[in-house]
């Protein structure tokens, strides 16, 4: 079968013939519906110069937000049947510690026993016609289409968590919001805190066309250039509630620092892995500054719930698999806007 391998750090990929994958007990074969060809991949070919971690090991089949059709069961599996539709939980735990108890495989702690992050992400992925995952990390899609529902399980599901977790703060009457960073996570951020909130949203991005699809999402939208100080005007001086910064870059850092309020929150879930010069006048007093990573296998069928009643709808463009290397080369150019998901078994739509 065709998969896009990756093969080495600052190495792009390579589209190529490999085996296709047996499932094992306890898993399932999937025929891959949709795979989100997600900006932390591009960190792997493009960006890092080697393993942060020590569990991205290459090679392996990209691919961290994968739909599927169950096409085999793997040894002791049951209650699941050939051709149903699934979301796939990507991260990996060991199964056996506190995190991976409360389905919160991202924070295992006993990752070397597991030897890898996520399906994705040391293990072969989903940018592949067919792969394999734990059955206990399928999230049934029912009737809604998996093509199209194969960004929630990375941009659906970040945002989600991070939100999730300020969520109380963001209930009261003159509560606000902001979303720094407008790719496939921001604009999916805006549409949950639209959803979930009764927050005043405001979002801001250095792309205008961005700005505006959030604002077509219900969000105030605001111009790069000088939002801090636009964002204490219209929040009375205040500063924002709850400031999410779905990029984690020098700038987006200084903006989010600024823009924040007394007492408020600012969370980085963007990955640019940029520092931040903190000390106690930094900030304003009480601020909870904070990361995430991922989300919850809970907070992942929360996510399918709010996808399948209609409360979030992320922009998705789907190509072949044939196309998924000068996809990934769109990403790495700063051209693809929304989430463009690999269709290994359609045409692009």
């Amino acid at each position: 079968m065709k998969a896009v391998v990756f093969e080495g750090f600052k190495t792009f990929p390579v589209l190529k013939d490999v085996d296709k994958p047996v499932p094992g007990p306890g898993e399932v074969l999937l025929k891959v519906a949709g795979s989100g060809a997600c900006h932390s991949d591009v960190g792997l070919f493009h960006e890092f110069p080697g393993d942060p971690t020590g569990f991205l090991t290459p090679p392996f089949t990209l691919g961290h937000e994968v739909s599927g059709w169950i096409e085999e069961l793997g040894p002791g599996v049951t209650g699941l049947n050939a051709g149903e539709a699934f979301l796939v939980y990507g991260p990996i735990g060991c199964g056996r510690c506190k995190p991976c108890s409360r389905g919160q495989d991202t924070y295992c702690q006993d990752v070397p026993s597991v030897g890898y992050l996520a399906t994705g992400l040391g293990r072969d992925g989903g940018m592949a016609e067919y792969m394999t995952t734990n059955a206990r990390n399928l999230i049934p899609l029912g009737d809604a289409d998996p093509v199209a529902a194969a960004p929630l399980a990375d941009a659906g599901l970040t945002p989600y968590h991070a939100i999730k977790r300020v969520l109380p703060d963001l209930t009261t009457p003159g509560a606000t919001a902001l979303c720094i960073g407008l790719g496939g996570l921001g604009l999916v951020g805006v549409q949950i805190l639209r959803a979930m909130s009764g927050a005043t949203v405001y979002a801001t991005d250095t792309k205008p066309e961005a700005v505006a699809a959030a604002e077509k999402d219900g969000a105030i939208g605001i111009p790069s250039e000088a939002a801090a100080e636009k964002l204490q005007e219209l929040t009375g001086g205040r500063g924002v509630t709850a400031v999410f910064d779905f990029v984690g870059a020098a700038p987006t850092l200084e903006l989010a620092a600024a823009s924040v309020a007394q007492q408020g929150s600012v969370t980085v879930v963007g990955l640019a892995g940029a520092d931040f010069p903190w000390n106690v006048f930094r900030l304003p007093y009480e601020v909870n500054f904070s990361s995430t990573y991922w989300g919850t296998l809970e907070d992942l069928h929360e996510v399918v719930e709010l996808y399948r009643a209609g409360k979030i709808n992320p922009e998705v463009h789907v190509f072949p698999l044939d196309q998924a290397l000068e996809v990934y080369q769109k990403l790495v150019d700063g051209k693809v806007s929304g989430r463009a998901v690999i269709a290994p078994h359609r045409d692009a739509g």
